[in-house]
């Protein structure tokens, strides 16, 4: 029997590592309904605007979209419906203290399919500001820069 080994990465959210400071991140179960694990094995989700909200002490992912199954007729689901994150208490309890810190919000980060259950990286972040972005930026590029000119170099 095969073991089941995908963790290929279906989304990801790129737009939070420009945004955010991610400070820790946590893996999560996600609970799903009918054809939306078919959605996401084809890579139909996008975590773009995405983020996680706690709630009776139950963790949610809000406005990620997984798009309606082709061939899934009356039993597909509402695309930006919130769903459920599987977390143990400690780690929803760990999440609502990182989150009472001023700034600090909680970001998914990337899903992918684990073992046949579809996981969500999740991470907790502080906002970046308009010249820590820019501040990125600048030594992004002054590292192209380096590895332009060391490449040229050893020609």
């Amino acid at each position: 029997m095969a073991k089941k080994h995908d963790d290929k990465v279906l989304a990801q959210n790129k737009k939070a590592g420009h945004d955010y400071f991610i400070e820790e991140t946590i893996e999560a179960g996600i609970v799903l309904q009918g054809t939306e694990i078919k959605s996401i094995r084809n890579g139909k989700v996008q975590l773009k605007d995405a983020f996680v909200r706690i709630r009776n002490n139950e963790a949610w992912i809000s406005n990620m979209h997984i798009s309606p199954y082709e061939q899934g007729n009356r039993f597909n689901h509402d695309p930006l419906r919130s769903r459920k994150l599987l977390l143990h208490k400690k780690q929803i309890s760990t999440l609502i203290g990182e989150t009472k810190r001023e700034g600090f919000t909680i970001v998914p980060l990337k899903m992918y399919v684990k073992n046949g259950y579809a996981k969500v990286l999740i991470g907790v972040g502080k906002g970046k500001k308009d010249y820590d972005k820019r501040d990125v930026l600048k030594q992004k590029e002054a590292k192209r820069d380096i590895e332009r000119a060391f490449k040229e170099r050893n020609q």
